[in-house]
């Protein structure tokens, strides 16, 4: 007697009112290898290397003194940061680490929480 209810049931998809054709329609993918074989096509990635390779006359004209002299900081901050690590040997950076951990509360430990034990 079940199967006499299923029988009746459609089987078709489903339909939306007011749509003549619903079905699902992919995107074409662009072909990415057209892209880089073009001869045409000006190369971004290249033009950028020679720009930076060409000396500071290309750069001069692409960056704003500013600019030109936060880069030179950074150089500069980076090599100190680099010149201070190396300096300390391996004992040197476990001896400051052990005394860092002397020195802070020991947050793992449990209080006592009865003042008669």
């Amino acid at each position: 007697m079940s199967d006499s209810v299923y029988f009746v049931a459609s089987k078709e998809p489903l339909k939306l009112k007011g749509v003549k054709d619903s079905g699902i329609k992919k995107k074409k993918k662009k072909a990415k290898n057209a892209e880089k074989d073009a001869p045409g096509a000006p190369d971004v990635h290249n033009n950028v290397l020679v720009s930076s390779i060409s000396g500071n006359k290309a750069c001069a004209i692409q960056r704003t003194k500013a600019e030109m002299h936060f880069l030179k900081r950074q150089r500069q901050m980076e090599e100190d940061r680099i010149k201070k690590k190396a300096s300390k040997s391996h004992k040197e950076k476990v001896e400051e680490f052990n005394r860092n951990l002397d020195s802070q509360s020991e947050h793992f430990d449990i209080p006592k929480v009865s003042w008669t034990k």
